[in-house]
């Protein structure tokens, strides 16, 4: 009885402390609550974690797997990673579906990530079937090789549909369980979830696939489809209330219809240029998600598990810059201010990649992937909270699904464009003396001119708001 009390004792000692170090350590924690515990947001963050998950198998993993190991075109690997674009702007649909779903439990967000999660099992369960035909692994050695294409293709597909679902949903739900004042602060919390499971995610794999094997790989692929389940399952469970009465007023209640909700947010003061230059700076950190695997095994010689590291370093990096936004945003600071400087961040990030392969050596490129991290991160904190602000409270997921409908559609259309730039460089190879890093080279290039293509676009923006808080200033001191 002594012992059982001790450990008791022991356990309440250790919550207690985990608690207070919470919020000084891990970023966006003191959204918490006595009625929403710590442990209930990290539980619901689990989501985040699995998207992470696929995100590294699908950018950190598989792609150079395929291009470098199962010589797949670039371009056909962009264009499978491409694919789920076609489902990115539906984002905003889904969360305006989210917003006004009626079920008979009340429940508005939970069909719908349940419905992503089984997309993304599906993917995951496909996958292995196409990588044993592209690999001509055991009894597939005789397989037609257009059937492993179009199976991947398909599988890239259905994960990356329900990933989008499922972060769509998932990041309103968050938002429905807290006050407008720190709705910001939860979105944030839950992407901080989603950097740390891309960093576990991409330790692990790099630990198990150090001796690569087809089957090994698909070993793995199999793994994270029962995890996936596993943990959405946990992060859902009575996360949302069952509310008859809002399902019953949202069914009497004139219908709102989504052309006139998205054309209301749209009106909405800064939301046009907010999505503008979502939609370039974008398109400028996310080339490089396709190459930057490829690019270190091709033109700096790392092996498979070094090169699926790399997406745990990236994503430190963009966890680095959530936290940096994270307390300047928490203090009323302007989100375009801190987009633009994420924007010049990745400018020399990408430079020291490039310079890497010039001779300046692998540390010079692992810390322009570190800092391209830190850019990413305070580019998409600060655009994701410009968008929370200029939504209404009831059209939260309307706002969120239409910042991810642009920050995927941009992100899909740069992977594809750099697989094809990529490949056509390639092709010049012999007739004019193309080096092994001059494709992955000239991409860099192009994503440097779109970053800076934003900080253009922000540059009013900032002033106009420089004007306004000096203004502001002056009719302090005078009222003074």
């Amino acid at each position: 009885m002594w012992r059982i009390k001790t450990m008791f004792d022991y356990r309440t000692f250790a919550t207690r402390k985990l608690v207070a170090l919470a919020p000084r350590y891990l970023p966006f924690a003191d959204v918490a609550t006595e009625d929403l515990p710590l442990s209930r947001l990290l539980r619901l963050s689990l989501f985040q974690v699995t998207v992470g998950m696929a995100l590294v198998l699908l950018v950190g993993t598989l792609n150079r797997v395929m291009i470098v190991e199962l010589s797949v075109p670039a371009t056909l690997v962009a264009g499978m990673l491409a694919l789920p674009l076609l489902f990115a702007p539906l984002r905003t649909l889904i969360g305006f579906k989210s917003d006004t779903h009626v079920s008979a439990l009340g429940m508005r967000r939970l069909p719908y990530i349940w419905k992503g999660t089984l997309l993304q099992f599906g993917g995951f369960a496909i996958m292995p079937f196409a990588l044993l035909v592209l690999s001509g692994y055991g009894e597939a050695v005789d397989a037609p090789r257009w059937l492993g294409f179009g199976s991947a293709a398909l599988s890239f597909l259905l994960v990356g549909a329900g990933v989008h679902m499922v972060q769509t949903v998932g990041l309103a739900l968050a938002t429905d369980l807290v006050p407008t004042e720190d709705q910001p602060k939860i979105v944030g919390l839950m992407y901080v979830m989603l950097l740390v499971g891309m960093v576990i995610s991409a330790l692990v794999f790099g630990a198990l696939l150090e001796n690569y094997t087809p089957g090994r790989l698909i070993q793995v692929i199999q793994g994270a489809a029962v995890i996936t389940v596993t943990l959405n399952l946990i992060a859902l469970w009575q996360q949302e209330p069952r509310d008859r009465s809002r399902a019953q007023a949202v069914k009497v209640a004139q219908p709102t219809s989504f052309k006139d909700a998205l054309g209301a947010l749209m009106r909405t003061p800064g939301m046009m240029r907010l999505l503008v230059v979502i939609a370039v700076g974008t398109f400028g950190f996310g080339m490089a998600d396709v190459l930057l695997e490829p690019y270190g095994g091709q033109a700096l010689g790392l092996s498979v598990a070094s090169t699926t590291k790399l997406t745990a370093l990236l994503a430190a990096g963009t966890l680095v810059g959530f936290g940096l936004a994270a307390r300047a945003l928490g203090q009323g600071a302007a989100p375009e201010r801190y987009a633009l400087i994420g924007a010049a961040t990745g400018i020399p990030g990408f430079l020291a990649i490039i310079a890497s392969s010039q001779g300046a050596g692998i540390l010079l490129f692992l810390l322009g992937t570190l800092a391209t991290g830190v850019g990413a991160g305070l580019f998409g904190h600060a655009t994701l909270t410009g968008a929370i602000r200029h939504a209404p409270r009831d059209r939260i997921g309307l706002a969120l699904g239409a910042w991810g409908a642009v920050q995927a559609t941009a992100a899909g259309i740069g992977v594809a464009s750099a697989g094809i730039v990529r490949d056509i460089i390639v092709g010049w190879n012999g007739a004019a003396g193309v080096t092994a890093q001059t494709p992955y080279t000239v991409v860099f290039m192009v994503e440097v001119v779109f970053l800076a293509t934003a900080v253009a676009l922000l540059l009013p923006v900032i002033m106009t708001w420089k004007k306004v808080e000096a203004g502001a200033r002056l009719a302090r001191s005078t009222c003074a």
